[in-house]
């Protein structure tokens, strides 16, 4: 059973000034890893034309997931949006070679739009629901 509050510290160790990571955050380091889900599910994206970005929410789902409940939330909800964006992008792609990519192109649009604005409220600390995705990951 793992200890009262997480394992984290108590709240308010933060250097005077209050300049420590949002409020929902354990440390630092979880909000970091949030960001990764959030923006690195956007570029990935990006630069596989949407079908994988998928891979950074993985990875700090995998990486941080069972170690902050947070982490694992944002990344959880990251992971499922991408996973069913990536598909419908490698649907598109493949059929769409006819088509001169550009339903694939929206996408991708797609994904990096909506990768932003959640990393933008992770940042404030809020937990960001993705609209038309499915839940793969439980």
């Amino acid at each position: 059973m793992p200890p009262p509050g997480g394992g984290y510290g108590p709240p308010g160790n933060y250097p005077p000034g209050g300049y420590g990571p949002p409020g929902g955050y354990g440390n630092r380091e979880d909000r970091n890893w949030v960001l990764v889900a959030h923006l690195g599910g956007a570029i990935g994206a990006l630069i596989s034309s949407g079908v994988l970005g998928f891979i950074a929410p993985l990875v700090a789902y995998l990486a941080r997931g069972n170690q902050s409940p947070t982490v694992r939330a944002h990344a959880q909800a990251a992971l499922n949006f991408q996973i069913t964006w990536s598909l419908i992008a490698f649907v598109l792609l493949f059929v769409g070679w006819c088509l001169l990519f550009l339903p694939n192109i929206a996408v991708v649009v797609i994904q990096i739009v909506f990768g932003i604005i959640a990393a933008l409220r992770a940042n404030e600390g809020r937990q960001f629901r993705y609209p038309m995705s499915a839940r793969l990951i439980k």
